[in-house]
């Protein structure tokens, strides 16, 4: 397999605001992709595109004897979860305090080759190593 992963953990943007953000650059080529979440006026944009940067930052950890553009990156995978939700309180009237949730995200990133032959000679390498 030809594919790396990133993970971002506990986001302090709730999901529902993020998704839209994801939803943009699902299965999108990798430079597109930056180029769209650099366009992006959502506070989301910038978190993930930090977090595609490091999946092909591993993607190229992972191949490092082959380029990027020869690669054709796409993004195969972007999910979105709830995270764990911070508690807190509101004051007010008459001395009171109304509870609500500060909602957090992870996000995960999957990025993966489109050139078939790249990813038979991987195969085909990773086979004569074992």
């Amino acid at each position: 397999m030809a594919e790396a992963r990133a993970l971002l953990r506990n986001l302090r943007i709730s999901p529902r605001k993020v998704m839209p953000v994801a939803d943009v650059i699902r299965n999108k080529d990798v430079n597109t992709a930056m180029e769209l979440l650099k366009m992006v006026r959502k506070r989301a944009s910038y978190p993930i595109l930090k977090l595609l940067r490091s999946a092909v930052a591993n993607w190229q950890y992972k191949h490092p004897d082959i380029p990027i553009e020869e690669a054709e990156l796409y993004i195969k995978t972007i999910i979105v979860n709830q995270g764990p939700a911070y508690k807190r309180w509101r004051p007010v009237s008459r001395g009171r305090a109304h509870p609500y949730k500060r909602r957090t995200s992870h996000v995960l990133i999957i990025v993966d080759s489109k050139n078939e032959k790249l990813l038979q000679e991987l195969n085909e390498t990773q086979d004569t190593t074992k």
